[in-house]
């Protein structure tokens, strides 16, 4: 059987999340995903699908609905993104108290209508998560489109726990091409779940630009710096107890927590309580650009998560030419794993700030001689880079005997 290969090198991107106005930092590694893989693709397409929570009376939910459906071929427009590639913005209302699989199905739905009932053009469909891009990504595909699916989800335990939800991944890893966890720990997670469809889950890294180090190198570790959500999980609450201890011993050192979250007035609350608040600067969120900034100009980033999938900003920290100080929360003792030593100091995670006031002295005292930034640097370009992870990903869009030989070896190359 014979098939038309023209637009075998045309991919369209399935995500629930991009950075927008409103939340620039909201989908980063999916927006670095495509920058990473753009270049070597004809064409790029990314559809965000973004959920805009309806909080009307029930019996005015499909009246809404209905006047969504009536604007949205006004509102439907592409827009340049990164890298050449193209992005097209689609609003889903949804209602609270969905389940995940519910969710994905509202996302599907309206990305159909959005399309006018016909398929994805593209050959090649990537998606980012298992239901609100996978499941929207299958059910909109065309026929023979080669479909993959990146999770990178912390919040996996959720999806799983909900048996309606547990029942779509499971088609979906059966249905896809090609299912991607960005960490052993996601894939070892999503494997124990799904035995009989373990072979299919393969590790592609969240892509990291190493393209932009620091002009000056760090001289000392006394510019802190944190860069993530404001939750729990996120450990930030034990980070600013400790900052404090360390900062009584040290009064020059200073703090700045960039990210936005529930905890916010919280934090700073308690910043006035332990008299460092004149010390620690609240950004809010920050895009992406503005991130790499703050670690190229800070000393050291401070990472004590209870749980981390993957944890981009301890790699990209890192690719800044940044030291950290960070737990092992699942994801970084296997991303730095083997220069753990050479990038900073690892803690375990506990419920106090003992550990991470230990952590930093024990990393102050080796500091500069005891790490070689410069090798942590290589290696993880060398696991995580744009080159690597784009390379990765055309041998599995590109590759294989629905792709053909011209398109393989294209792959190859790019």
């Amino acid at each position: 059987m014979t098939t038309d290969r023209a637009d075998d090198r045309n991919v369209a991107v399935v995500t629930p999340w991009y950075p927008n106005p409103q939340q620039e930092w909201a989908g980063a590694f999916v927006q670095a995903m495509v920058e990473a893989t753009a270049p070597g693709c004809d064409e790029v397409t990314v559809y965000h699908n973004e959920a805009w929570l309806m909080r009307q009376a029930p019996e005015e939910v499909e009246a809404a609905r209905e006047a969504h459906r009536r604007l949205l071929p006004v509102a439907l427009h592409d827009a340049p993104t990164v890298a050449g590639a193209r992005l097209m913005r689609l609003p889903v209302p949804t209602v609270p108290d969905y389940t995940f699989a519910e969710l994905a199905q509202q996302h599907a739905s309206w990305l159909r209508e959005s399309l006018g009932g016909e398929p994805i053009p593209a050959r090649v469909v990537h998606a980012h998560v298992g239901l609100r891009g996978g499941w929207t990504a299958l059910e909109n595909a065309r026929p023979d489109a080669r479909v993959f699916v990146t999770e990178h989800a912390s919040f996996i335990d959720k999806v799983l726990e909900q048996p309606d939800s547990r029942d779509m991944y499971e088609q979906v890893l059966d249905r896809c091409t090609g299912f991607f966890a960005v960490t052993d720990v996601l894939r070892d997670r999503l494997a124990e779940t799904f035995p009989a469809l373990a072979h299919k889950i393969e590790l592609i890294s969240n892509p990291i630009s190493f393209e932009a180090p620091r002009p000056r190198p760090v001289t000392e570790l006394r510019r802190w710096l944190y860069v993530g959500t404001l939750v729990e999980r996120k450990g930030v609450g034990w980070l600013l107890e400790a900052f404090a201890e360390c900062h009584a011993g040290d009064p020059e050192l200073t703090l700045t927590i960039a990210g936005p979250g529930v905890l916010a007035g919280a934090l700073a609350k308690r910043a006035a309580e332990l008299h460092v608040d004149h010390v620690v600067t609240f950004t809010g969120e920050v895009a992406p650009d503005e991130a790499t900034r703050l670690m190229r100009e800070h000393d050291l980033l401070v990472h004590p998560a209870r749980w981390e999938t993957f944890g981009v900003s301890i790699i990209e920290a890192v690719a800044a030419g940044m030291p950290v100080l960070v737990t092992r929360c699942g994801g970084p003792e296997r991303t730095l794993a083997g220069i753990e030593d050479a990038v900073g100091e690892m803690i375990d995670v506990e419920e106090n700030s003992e550990s991470i006031v230990a952590g930093y002295h024990r990393l102050r005292d080796r500091f500069p001689d005891g790490l070689d930034l410069a090798k942590g640097r290589r290696v993880l370009d060398e696991r995580f880079g744009y080159r690597t992870v784009a390379q990765a990903h055309y041998r599995h869009w590109f590759s294989g005997p629905e792709a053909g030989e011209g398109a393989a070896s294209g792959g190859e190359e790019a």
